[in-house]
């Protein structure tokens, strides 16, 4: 890759031959026969030819006004057009709807192409194509939609070998080509992890495929196929693949959660017994109570009680067990004693400028001596991406294929701590001895900017980062760090919105902020029970806004 594209106009054709080059050491065996044909076809080409072909695969779309194309590195833009022609790559004769031809042209060509329709000039182009919408107008080429209008319309024909191509790369299809110019300009960049030869997300034929099958159901699904049928195609989907069985499971709860807001419990019921997507449980037990089976909701609480699958399930079935019991006409149970957190009220003036509540109190409790900081979820978890950093960028097995990875693949799966356990341990270790700081210190400046899945670097500053090394007992920050560890996915969210520091006394406080009406919600009653149990100080602060017209 460029250290800058600017430097080199054609910096996107290297870094797509640079993609065509990994694919070809590492995904040999995986890439179909008119794949392979077209990395060795794309090879032949002359430079200009590939230039434009990127260009056209880089951009948004796949129909392109041959006058739009015009880039001084690639010079005649019809001559390198021929040979894309020629391979079927580019297509001047595909069929357009009429919403498609609406985002190619402007008003006055519009105006000009329906004429005999007589559309009304000051009208949007939104209220035009509603009324040609009426006509029920038949798809055609562009040359038959604007006869009178020169110019040459261009349709890309590869975007789907495209996009497997670009799946195999990345492993997923939310990352696109301007991952490249992001890291070459320096807006993004990636810690440099050692990816052997045979790494690789999608390790089979069948595994790109199944990919593809599983994201065309979600399509279907947010494109509003009905539900039967799109559960009938996820459940004649089969694959040896975790990572795959994981997406399949996902889906299948989104499905079960659409179904329970239209309360369709019969099938949200079905759905939820065939997931095994982390939740999946407590949803079921959730619909089973909405359809009155209170026995049934009961028995399959007490079942999850004996092993709850997380701490957020723990905490779901303490609130409904006794619910569930005295439906069915058992004793009152006695509810569990929640510990107190201290609690601190303040009325505050509201000013005109619309600021957070949490910035209202930030700005309140602020002393010289005694700084605020507005962190939520980002400083404890910066902490530990911090310390951890060699644990979590450990170039394992499956964790890293690709070079634009803010993280490893399994950072969410159940074995992601133990694959790593002594990596954990040996960094957590630092806490024990006080090696903790200068370890910290140095990944501030040596990975300043990197992604990370834990490291808000917005949020940090070596003010900040100083306050909270002299202010944070290690024997919390370990307590944290293995909270985390215990359930990452769960645990790097509900943290208290504000902290308070008193560096003289190497004291601080955590400060939780509720605004009128604002609730505590489930993960933030979790940390503020694990702050309590611990003896960690926090409070929750409750904000009345002074009345301005008294």
């Amino acid at each position: 890759m460029t250290s800058n594209p600017l430097e080199n106009p054609l910096y996107y054709l290297h870094n797509f031959q640079q993609v065509l080059n990994w694919l070809g050491q590492r995904y040999a065996d995986v890439l179909s026969a008119d794949e392979q044909r077209f990395i060795d076809d794309f090879a032949q080409l002359a430079q200009p030819s590939q230039a434009l072909l990127v260009r056209m695969v880089m951009r948004k779309g796949r129909h392109f006004r041959l006058s739009k194309l015009s880039y001084p590195e690639i010079g005649d833009s019809a001559a390198a057009l021929v040979p894309l022609l020629a391979l079927g790559w580019v297509d001047e004769q595909a069929a357009l709807s009429l919403e498609e031809l609406f985002g190619l042209l402007q008003k006055t060509e519009l105006l000009h192409s329906f004429k005999a329709q007589g559309l009304p000039a000051k009208a949007r182009k939104e209220q035009w194509l509603q009324a040609l919408a009426e006509l029920d107008l038949p798809p055609r080429a562009f040359a038959q939609w604007c006869p009178e209008l020169a110019e040459r319309l261009l349709s890309l024909t590869l975007m789907p070998l495209c996009d497997r191509l670009r799946l195999m790369f990345f492993g997923n299809l939310y990352q696109d080509w301007s991952e490249f110019v992001l890291a070459d300009l320096g807006i993004y960049s990636y810690e440099k992890v050692e990816i052997s030869a045979d790494a690789r997300g999608l390790r089979s034929r069948e595994d790109v495929d199944g990919y593809f099958y599983l994201h065309e159901c979600q399509e279907a699904f947010e494109g509003g196929t009905e539900l039967p049928e799109v559960l009938a195609r996820i459940g004649a989907f089969s694959t040896l693949n975790p990572w795959l069985e994981k997406r399949r499971a996902k889906l299948l709860f989104l499905l079960g959660q659409h179904c329970e807001r239209l309360a369709q419990w019969p099938l949200a019921r079905q759905i939820y017994r065939e997931c095994a997507y982390p939740g999946a449980r407590s949803r079921l037990i959730r619909v089973l109570e909405r359809s009155a089976e209170y026995q049934a909701a009961l028995a399959l609480a007490e079942q999850a009680a004996a092993a709850p699958e997380s701490a957020a399930e723990a905490q779901h079935l303490l609130r409904i067990m006794p619910r569930l019991r005295r439906k069915l006409g058992g004793p009152p149970a006695a509810r569990a004693v929640s510990r107190q957190v201290p609690r601190l009220d303040l009325c505050l003036p509201r000013d005109a400028d619309g600021l957070a509540v949490e910035l209202h109190v930030q700005a309140h409790l602020h002393q010289e001596q005694a700084p605020v900081h507005y962190v939520e979820n980002s400083l404890i978890n910066s902490l530990f991406g911090l310390l951890c950093w060699p644990a979590i960028f450990a170039p394992l097995p499956g964790a890293f294929f690709h070079p634009f990875q803010r993280g490893p693949v399994d950072l969410l799966s159940e074995d992601f701590h133990e694959r790593r356990r002594e990596l954990f341990q040996a960094c957590l270790a630092e806490l024990d001895d006080g090696r903790y700081r200068q370890s910290i210190r140095q990944r501030f400046v040596a990975k300043w900017g990197l992604q990370s899945p834990f490291v808000f670097w917005g949020a940090l500053s070596e003010a900040l980062l100083d306050q909270a090394l002299d202010c944070l007992p290690a024997e919390h920050l370990k307590h944290w760090f293995q909270r985390l560890l215990l359930d990452i996915k769960a645990n790097r969210a509900g943290m208290p919105d504000l902290i308070q520091f008193w560096p003289a006394q190497k004291a601080y406080r955590m400060i939780e902020v509720k605004g009128p009406g604002d609730r505590l919600q489930d993960n933030q009653l979790r940390w503020l029970d694990f702050c309590q149990e611990h003896r960690m100080p926090v409070a929750v602060c409750y904000v009345q806004w002074q009345d301005c017209s008294a």
